[in-house]
């Protein structure tokens, strides 16, 4: 397994394939890299260099208990850059991922960034206060982990079969595939 080290001693899981210009991918929560794969196998095969990681917490990273935040995330994402000595880099983030790619941009410059694409990407603030009335109620979030705490495998199954691919939508057809 590939991993680097980060400043803080969080061991960063990521995979690198190819040569050319590299695009690096950022994956959503609670996913990880291994959900790039489709993506990552199409850009190969049209002479890119792909790479993805396990931001921390996720996949086979370490599981910390500390620095789930956005400075974070992009630290990370710029050790990993500059472990690879990136150029040129097509940087794409879903979700979270969106997130940290935006973070780390705006935290470290965008030398060694050609492009940034963000699908889907959270904001800067997700929860409802009197200066972000459009966010979640803090309860949402509180309720995500206690599913995630009390069974995680349900929490698995129930969450991609309702609003993470809106299939809670009235007329969406579940994809048993996705499921």
């Amino acid at each position: 397994m590939s991993t680097i080290k980060v400043k803080d001693g969080t061991e960063i899981y990521y995979k690198d394939w190819g040569s050319g210009q590299p695009i690096v991918f950022s994956h959503g929560w609670p996913l990880s890299a291994d959900d790039w794969d489709t993506q990552m196998m199409f850009f190969l095969s049209h002479g890119y260099r792909v790479i993805a990681h396990d931001r921390r917490g996720h996949g086979r990273s370490s599981q910390v208990s500390d620095g789930h935040d956005m400075d974070h995330y992009a630290d990370d994402l710029a050790a990993l850059t500059a472990h690879l000595n990136l150029e040129n880099a097509i940087h794409v983030g879903h979700s979270t991922g969106g997130g940290e790619v935006a973070h780390y941009i705006a935290r470290h410059g965008e030398s060694r960034v050609a492009k940034a694409v963000l699908i889907s990407t959270v904001p800067p603030l997700m929860v409802k206060t009197l200066d972000n009335p459009g966010g979640l109620p803090k309860e949402v979030f509180d309720g995500l982990q206690v599913q995630v705490a009390t069974n995680r495998a349900q929490f698995y199954w129930d969450f991609p079969a309702g609003p993470f691919y809106g299939y809670n939508r009235p007329g969406a057809k579940a994809a048993q595939g996705v499921d």
